[in-house]
Order: C-alpha cells, then structure tokens, then sequence
C-alpha cells in the first residue's frame, strides 16, 4: 500500500488550497484521514472521512473551513482547506485505515503517505 500526497503550497492567510492522495492498493474500504505537523509540535488529527463517505469529523480549529472528500472511482482523498490561517503552516500528512471506526489517534492508522508542506503567509 502506498500513499502519495500532493497539492501543498504557498498561500496567503484567506486563500485556499485542495489537497490530494492517491491510494495503490485496497481503498474503497478504507477510512481515510488527514493529520498535519507544524515545526516543533506533534502531529495532530485534522479529519478523517468514512470508508462510504456518508461521516466525516473534523478537529475543532479547522470545523467549518476544512472538507474532507473521496473519489473511489480515482482512488483519491481530497482535503479543502479554505480561509487559511498562518497558524496552519505544517506538514500535511494523509493516512489509512482499514476499518470504518472514526479513530483521531496516529498510532491507529498503518498507512502513511509522505506529508506535503503548506506555508500559509500574514
């Protein structure tokens, strides 16, 4: 299983930004999740989507800005990142699960793509 994130970049604080990982291997059965890592801090959970895509959950510091997303047919998750913020500068990570139970927790989830930087500028 491989995962491969993209999509990072330089914006300005209220810009946007979507953010993709391609899955090679077993997705449709998948939860699927974001998590990010600012310099210095831990790695937190930002949100995660259901393997159906019927429930999504979002850290509280992004509710309402962030959408998480999927397309089975490309196996591609997708994070919507909008009225950025510079305190949302980090390295974006996505991650998979293969079960549908919600989990926030890193060490719940096997399968790591390699992160995507996103500088948000003031």
């Amino acid at each position: 299983v491989q995962l491969q994130a993209s999509g990072g970049g330089l914006v300005q604080a209220g810009g946007s930004l979507r953010l993709s990982c391609a899955v090679s291997g077993t997705f449709s059965s998948s939860t699927m999740a974001w998590f990010r890592q600012a310099p210095g801090k831990e790695r937190e959970f930002v949100g995660s989507i259901a393997y159906d895509g019927g429930r999504t959950y979002y850290a509280d510091s992004v509710k309402g800005r962030f959408t998480i997303s999927r397309d089975d047919a490309k196996n591609t998750a997708y994070l919507q990142m909008n009225t950025l913020k510079p305190e949302d500068t980090a390295v974006y990570y996505c991650a998979k699960r293969q079960t549908s139970y919600y989990s926030p927790r890193t060490r719940d989830y096997p399968y790591w793509g390699q992160g995507t930087l996103v500088t948000v500028s003031s």
